[in-house]
């Protein structure tokens, strides 16, 4: 799930309408970063990796969530948005976030913040800003992630590495499809290719919003397919041929992750 120039776009307008809305009070987030801040425990130091705009730490202390706040990003021109954003707050709360100029985890010392949020961007940049920053590892409790691609890696680093995910939720924003998850050190369970593509939290609890996706993967899947002519199947190219066979896979591991979650609801009743 690569992201295109039309995302951006999207993502551009519905920063815009965040800012509008700013000027109204305190800030109020879209349903992907509400998710995101969602998953943020209470009462503890969170840092905020690739802030962008700041709007999760100022969100996070405003509704008095955290005590405060590190709102980090590798780049000058949204560190200084960020510090817009800060100052326009009331200034007893302005001082409780610390900006900082930092490429990933580098500019944190261990025990500065006990949740990291990372979210909003590819991830596999996401698997190297973690994997640089394991100088952090043991002091942070919680991992609040959301990768916008390469979700099915971000998974599999966090099983090898010795990560335990502890909860998951897809979220639908402007039409588009997002997952946040939190993880913490700790033994995870092998997980089949349905939990590593899909999220073994939202299989298990039967996410009404990944049943959505997978339709919707479904029929965009089928309708690819179906431009395939069987009767010229002598004429396709060899990338042809592996196109067509790995959406018959793709198409069944759709149709046996919806068996999985059917079956768990059964196993319940």
């Amino acid at each position: 799930m690569k992201l295109t120039a039309e995302d951006c776009k999207e993502e551009r307008i519905s920063r815009e309408k965040i800012e509008r809305q700013e000027t109204a009070g305190r800030i109020r987030l879209s349903p992907r970063l509400k998710a995101v801040a969602d998953f943020v425990p209470a009462g503890v130091w969170a840092a905020d990796i690739g802030t962008d705009h700041g709007y999760i730490p100022i969100y996070l202390v405003e509704t008095g969530k955290v005590p405060g706040a590190l709102a980090m990003d590798v780049g000058k021109g949204p560190l200084e948005r960020a510090r817009t954003h800060v100052q326009a707050m009331e200034p007893e709360l302005r001082e409780k976030i610390e900006l900082r100029l930092s490429d990933g985890l580098g500019g944190m010392k261990a025990g500065e913040a006990g949740t990291v949020v990372i979210a909003g961007m590819g991830g596999e940049l996401m698997i190297r800003i973690m994997a640089q920053g394991r100088h952090v590892w043991e002091s942070v409790d919680t991992w609040v992630l959301s990768p916008q691609s390469e979700l099915e890696e971000v998974r599999q680093f966090l099983f090898r590495e010795g990560f335990v995910i502890l909860k998951e939720q897809m979220v639908k924003d402007s039409g588009k499809f997002y997952t946040v998850m939190a993880a913490g050190r700790g033994k995870m369970a092998p997980m089949a290719e349905e939990e590593r593509r899909y999220g073994p939290c939202l299989i298990r609890d039967k996410s009404p919003v990944l049943l959505e996706y997978l339709d919707q993967e479904e029929k965009r899947i089928r309708g690819i397919r179906e431009s395939f002519d069987p009767e010229k199947e002598e004429q396709w190219t060899p990338g042809q041929k592996k196109a067509f066979l790995q959406m018959g896979e793709e198409l069944a591991l759709i149709e046996g992750t919806r068996k999985r979650m059917r079956d768990k609801e059964e196993d319940i009743k």
